[in-house]
């Protein structure tokens, strides 16, 4: 992995990060697997295409192992809204959570 601003300002070494953190990132994988189960466990009608969400967390995860760093920017751009228009009403009360498109 190439060296990127970001890359070497967390002053722990890679052994006090892995032992501070992995129990609870461990436990964030195994709830994102017991969903994708639920999902692949779901009864959708076959002329249904894939969720937005469900497309952005697949490339969220992507991206997650392509070494390619700065992956919470990457991550968080990917789920973000990233047009400028101020709209004149929302289509729904609360957020998604993922970017959709317009419909083309």
């Amino acid at each position: 992995m190439a060296d990127t601003p970001t890359s070497k300002t967390c002053p722990l070494p890679r052994d006090a990060v892995a032992d501070r953190y992995f129990m609870e990132n461990r436990a964030k994988l195994l709830d994102i697997a017991a969903f994708l189960d639920r999902l692949d466990r779901s009864e959708t009608p076959a002329d249904v295409g894939e969720d937005f969400r469900i497309e952005a967390m697949r490339q969220a995860m992507q991206m997650l192992i392509d070494e390619k760093g700065d992956r919470a920017k990457r991550v968080l751009e990917l789920f973000s809204d990233p047009t400028a228009e101020v709209i004149g009403k929302a289509p729904m009360k609360g957020a998604a959570g993922a970017y959709k498109p317009a419909a083309e």
